[in-house]
């Protein structure tokens, strides 16, 4: 298990064309790289996340209970196959564009429970929920049909609290510490799955 991007993004316009109440709404899920493999670049990790990322609406994203948000890379095949097959053209996702700040290698919602502790590099953080999806999604990859796809195939990545604060660098082995393991990632994102099926809340 190894953390392979670091990525940051700023608050910019976001256009949904798909969604008539929103011409343009802001925006930071659609994050740079800012350290990668290639490139290790030591990066500030605060209690707040990555020094220099942005959220548009702290109610959803961002502060300290979502501080950092993190994604498998082996999903990546899943996207780039749906969004071609969707929109009619070849789509090559690079890191960073599911609007995540680490994507990482080895480790899936299947793997990871809430309360778990991870241990990358000399930092240390707590996984706390899954991310779920919204219009913005849609919008950034070009498909009405990402935000269900993303809860129906359970990739939904999760969010990290920051425990331990200071410089993380691309390349980093993650360490696995179990906590009390009552309910992984996936089967909060089954539930969550349900419950949008039963009340019909998609966007």
């Amino acid at each position: 298990m190894r953390l392979l991007s670091i990525s940051a993004g700023k608050v910019a316009p976001l256009f949904g064309n798909h969604h008539p109440n929103y011409k343009s709404v802001a925006s930071a899920i659609r994050k740079k790289v800012v350290s990668d493999l290639e490139f290790p670049a030591p990066v500030e990790i605060t209690s707040l996340g990555i020094k220099g990322d942005e959220q548009a609406d702290l109610s959803v994203h961002g502060g300290i209970e979502k501080a950092i948000y993190v994604y498998p890379a082996e999903h990546y095949a899943f996207w780039n196959a749906l969004l071609t097959r969707e929109t009619k053209k070849p789509v090559a996702l690079q890191h960073g564009a599911i609007g995540e700040n680490f994507t990482v290698e080895g480790l899936l919602e299947t793997e990871v429970f809430v309360g778990d502790r991870l241990q990358i590099g000399e930092l240390e953080f707590a996984v706390v929920k899954l991310r779920e999806p919204c219009f913005k999604f849609n919008a950034a990859v070009g498909y009405k049909g990402a935000s269900k796809a993303m809860l129906q195939s359970g990739f939904s990545g999760w969010y990290l609290r920051v425990l331990k604060t200071g410089l993380l660098s691309a390349g980093n082995a993650i360490t696995l510490i179990p906590g009390a393991r009552e309910i992984s990632i996936a089967q909060q994102n089954q539930k969550l799955l349900n419950n949008r099926n039963q009340k019909d809340l998609w966007e």
